[in-house]
């Protein structure tokens, strides 16, 4: 449920600005507006979580492909 946002502005927004937003965004709800700045917030980390380990997979598999082309090269 979470605010609007405006792809015009070049600066981000502060605390003030994204509270303001989620507040209306709930129509002056302050229970709602924070739940819904609760769940966008995990919603978030579980997005940021899920690349990162997405990455040190991918980080992890490049070093093996890596050490297996540089074992086939010594042979």
């Amino acid at each position: 449920m979470g605010p609007a946002r405006s792809a015009e502005s070049t600066h981000p927004p502060t605390v003030e600005t994204i509270a303001a937003a989620y507040l209306d965004a709930a129509q002056g709800d302050a229970e709602a507006a924070m739940r819904a700045i609760i769940c966008d917030a995990l919603t978030d980390l579980c997005e940021a979580e899920r690349r990162t380990l997405r990455r040190d997979r991918l980080i992890s598999c490049g070093y093996v492909r890596g050490a297996l082309d540089a074992e086939r090269s010594d042979r």
